[in-house]
């Protein structure tokens, strides 16, 4: 980005890639995601002052090996490679590359040496660890300044050159004292200054924001999300009344959101705000669809059909504005990383759009950053941590075909959840939780009566980022009160699920 610092992160198809980026960000450095086959004049018109090799599936020595421009390693930068990336180092700078007889996953003990990368940090420690090859031999110049029972070059350097290699992540918090790793890399080997900061960015996009729409007309797409609400103030504080918001009610929300979002944006914060009513279509076009990526598509286009028709009425629109965020982006497709879902606002996007042009001020944002901006703006806790709430809705909650009564079990059981989790006082706790109903119906027995209806799953996460989470730790009591309102309170529900799945491998929403 202009004006910033930045380090260059080479996506080699890893897993927690984005994650590597976002720890930078966080330490106060702007840093930015490319794929591995980002030429050489890229890298020098950016002009990092580190490059990050990151984790990946392959290995270093096949005949598909995902590789990059070995002119990089001659630009005098300093380079941090991480699992596939120390291995894909070292392999360039000479060093041997082996599949290990015997490889390493999880929590592993390890032991470091004096290195500006392990300062301060204990030397007898733990790491984590995520491989199959492993680097056995070092060019001249490179030292071993890691070791572990099963990996004797666990990590290694070349401080005349500045190049660090590890073969854990020190990303993942399940690596003690990892992201001060990650700390000392920018500041005691880049020599990073830490320019990387919310209140410079929202200032940056205001006027970057101006000066792209001057006194052009804009419509944003509004779902009362913290996305689109950060957005949407950003564009009000940069061209004022030329903004106009569009909230787009697909019947996909959750029970009373319309009323909600209407009060919050329009009566309380003033803006202009128009809503649709548009819940006909969208369960029309949805009528007998059934795979996931599909419903998202369909919504996704319907979202623009929408917006389009409304622009004709409302008179000639240049631009688009959405609440597009980086996890939005990734999931969707970006380089070598896997299709995991499309979301309505990227992948979801038909191919002809009737508006000049789509602007995504938050398109670069992790969530945790969309939050940090929101509060620059001034923006109020109860608007800045909404519970996050995918673009599709309730349409990527109900598995299988969507249909009005799905919709009425649905909303009543989420509400429930909702209204629990918050008597409990937990929901400071929970990065998101939410209901979701599932297309499998079983037995009961109520009344004495024989049933044959729906089973509801809750889900209830704790994160960081939305790009890792783990299942919430809900009390046993908490549950027993939710699954006893469901079933008693809801209409068509016999049980009442939880699932305890992380991500990954599961996503956090369920399509």
């Amino acid at each position: 980005m202009k004006n910033h610092q930045t380090v260059v992160v080479l996506d080699f198809g890893g897993q927690y890639n984005q994650l590597i980026a976002r720890r930078i960000r966080d330490l106060g450095v702007y840093s930015e995601l490319l794929p591995y086959s980002t030429s050489i004049d890229k890298i020098k018109e950016i002009n990092p002052i580190g490059i990050v090799l990151t984790g990946g599936p392959n290995s270093v020595f096949d005949s598909n090996a995902l590789s990059l421009d070995k002119e990089i390693i001659n630009l005098n930068i300093p380079i941090f490679g991480i699992c596939y990336g120390a291995q894909l180092l070292a392999y360039l700078t000479g060093g041997k590359v082996i599949t290990a007889n015997k490889k390493e996953y999880g929590r592993i003990a390890i032991n470091y040496s004096e290195s500006p990368i392990f300062d301060n940090i204990h030397k007898q420690n733990v790491c984590w660890m995520s491989h199959t090859d492993q680097v056995v031999e070092l060019s001249e110049g490179f030292k071993i300044i890691g070791f572990t029972n099963n990996c004797k070059i666990a990590a290694y350097s070349n401080d005349a050159k500045n190049f660090y290699g590890v073969q854990f992540h020190p990303e993942v918090v399940h690596t003690n004292d990892g992201i001060k790793m990650l700390e000392n890399f920018l500041y005691k080997v880049c020599k990073a200054n830490g320019d990387w900061k919310m209140k410079d960015f929202v200032e940056q996009q205001i006027s970057s924001l101006k000066e792209k729409i001057k006194d052009k007309r804009v419509l944003c797409a509004m779902s009362g999300g913290v996305d689109s609400a950060v957005a949407a103030t950003l564009l009000y504080k940069a061209i004022g009344d030329n903004l106009t918001c569009v909230f787009v009610d697909h019947g996909l929300l959750r029970k009373d959101e319309d009323k909600l979002v209407m009060e919050t944006f329009k009566e309380k914060m003033g803006m202009n705000l128009i809503k649709i009513d548009a819940k006909d279509r969208f369960l029309e076009k949805l009528k007998g669809v059934v795979e996931p990526e599909k419903k998202r598509k369909i919504i996704g286009e319907e979202f623009i059909r929408t917006f389009e028709d409304f622009s004709k009425q409302f008179g000639a629109v240049d631009y688009l504005v959405q609440g597009t965020i980086y996890p939005d982006v990734v999931e969707s497709g970006f380089g070598k990383a896997a299709l995991i879902k499309s979301h309505h606002n990227v992948g979801g996007l038909p191919s002809v759009i009737n508006f000049k042009e789509i602007i995504e001020p938050l398109r670069s944002l992790f969530k945790d950053e969309v939050r940090k901006v929101g509060f620059e703006l001034g923006l109020s806790k109860e608007v800045v941590m909404r519970q996050p709430f995918p673009g599709p809705g309730l349409g990527v909650r109900i598995i299988g075909e969507v249909t009005e009564d799905k919709l009425k079990i649905l909303k009543e059981a989420d509400f429930i959840l909702r209204d629990e989790i918050q008597k409990a006082n937990l929901n400071n706790d929970i990065w998101q939780y939410f209901a979701a109903l599932t297309n499998l119906r079983s037995v009961g027995v109520m009344g004495d009566m024989r049933t044959y209806d729906y089973a509801i799953a809750l889900r209830a996460v704790t994160s960081m980022d939305a790009m890792t989470a783990d299942f919430a730790r809900i009390p046993y009591e908490v549950l027993a009160k939710i699954s006893n309102r469901i079933v008693n309170e809801v209409n068509g529900v016999n049980r009442v699920l939880y699932d305890i799945t992380s991500k990954p491998p599961a996503t956090i929403e369920f399509e």
